[in-house]
């Protein structure tokens, strides 16, 4: 018998798996993202913006991920909801990369902004 003292509690369990889905979205995010820099590379010239597409990869596989999480019958052994495991799985990990994206674009214009000044 294991004494429960000994027990990993369930939200580790469940933190170790969403750091899994972050890295899986991310893993996402830098296929669109370097595919879109390997067509402007053959086109010679800038076609697509590299995080725009990144991030629309990104959220066509959530969409994808969120509706197999619906229609699915839960794995044995997991007690949590659909909602639950949307939440953990999908909206959590592509809030971090939307976030992380916004504030680079916030800080390249503003950096854009800084050497406009100095030029002039």
């Amino acid at each position: 018998m294991v004494a429960y003292h000994l027990q990993k509690p369930k939200t580790l369990q469940r933190y170790k798996y969403t750091v899994g889905a972050l890295v899986f979205y991310t893993l996402i995010y830098f296929i669109g993202h370097f595919s879109a820099h390997g067509l402007n590379l053959l086109t010679n010239r800038e076609i697509l913006n590299r995080r725009w597409i990144g991030l629309t990869s990104v959220l066509v596989m959530a969409v994808f991920h969120g509706y197999r999480i619906f229609n699915s019958v839960p794995p044995s052994g997991h007690d949590e909801s659909a909602m639950e495991a949307l939440g953990y799985y999908v909206i959590f990990p592509v809030g971090v990369i939307v976030t992380a994206l916004l504030y680079l674009n916030w800080k390249s214009k503003e950096d854009d902004r800084k050497d406009d000044i100095s030029t002039s």
